[in-house]
């Protein structure tokens, strides 16, 4: 899964509280998480430099951001792709996804259940394509289950992405666009249940005593404290960019809990923003990203026909 589901009961919303829910219901973002959504993150600045490397029998100078960052060769059946990695504002992701590509890092076959050292992603598939979102891969079964046999933490810079300083409420009552809310059961999941947890409010009448508390509190709340109170923990030394269109990031199942699955995605994606540790970039081959995402899928957006990695080395 791209996206965590948080899914413990919580207390039902006070009915003053619904009187300040209703006016952003009515500003309800659409109940697609594929819909435009405002880019409320800033862009990442343009690659300034340049490397040349050897690609396709001939030398190519690929723009990045750092001269020194490594930058790493994944051929699939639609094409190559060439991408930028991040070790300095993701060093574990990197070394990470580094190792199991070049197959220097131990992982557990899931076959066999023993630990093996090989290419770890040679002949998967990106077992999930969602037009105007992302393609995903990185399933050692290809059918969106499975992990390495570890788990990894998130790096993710709240700092760095601007959340300690964006409210989860604007002036209006409406929720940011980087929690993608969709309804009034989401705002209850993700915001309201864990405002009352760390308030120690548990039962209906502690709640209606303390509502003048609980609404300024509402009001004051950033999105970093937000996802704190969710579980995310932030590396606030590092530096992190924004989840915008062409980047490769971790997908997971929650906070800290990355294994061998990522996503590139086909356009801006604010509302996965301090969510997933993104950990490169698309330089050469966006063209190739862009069409895997045009292609047939099932029900479960799955291509029709298999597209398949065939290996990722470093260049």
């Amino acid at each position: 899964m791209i996206l965590a589901s948080h899914t413990k009961p919580a207390l039902p919303a006070n009915p003053l509280l619904i009187r300040l829910l209703m006016l952003w219901l009515s500003l309800l973002l659409p109940t697609s998480l594929l819909a435009a959504v405002p880019a409320v993150t800033a862009a990442n600045p343009p690659p300034a430099q340049l490397r040349t490397v050897s690609y396709d029998g001939r030398s190519v100078d690929v723009p990045v951001d750092n001269p020194g960052n490594p930058l790493v060769l994944m051929q699939t059946s639609a094409g190559n792709i060439v991408l930028e990695l991040f070790p300095q504002e993701a060093p574990e992701t990197v070394a990470n996804f580094l190792g199991l590509s070049n197959g220097t890092k131990a992982f557990i076959d899931p076959v066999t259940g023993t630990e093996t050292m090989r290419p770890f992603y040679d002949n998967l598939v990106f077992h999930r394509v969602v037009s105007g979102f992302m393609i995903q891969g990185g399933s050692p079964t290809g059918a969106g289950d499975g992990s390495p046999g570890y788990k990894f933490n998130d790096e993710i810079s709240a700092v760095s992405l601007g959340l300690d300083k964006m409210l989860v409420l604007d002036s209006n009552g409406v929720p940011n666009a980087v929690l993608g809310i969709r309804s009034q059961q989401d705002f209850q999941q993700r915001v309201l249940g864990p405002l009352y947890r760390s308030l120690n409010i548990t039962s209906q009448q502690q709640l209606d005593i303390r509502l003048a508390e609980v609404d300024q509190k509402l009001r004051e709340l950033s999105v970093q404290q937000n996802l704190e109170m969710l579980g995310y923990h932030f590396r606030n030394e590092l530096q992190s960019h924004a989840p915008v269109k062409g980047v490769i990031a971790m997908a997971n199942s929650g906070p800290d809990s990355n294994g061998s699955q990522f996503f590139v995605t086909l356009a801006d994606t604010p509302w996965l923003t301090g969510k997933h540790t993104v950990f490169g970039k698309v330089r050469i081959g966006q063209d190739v990203v862009d069409a895997i995402g045009k292609l047939a899928v099932d029900e479960s957006s799955r291509p029709v026909q298999p597209l398949v990695i065939t290996a990722i080395r470093s260049l």
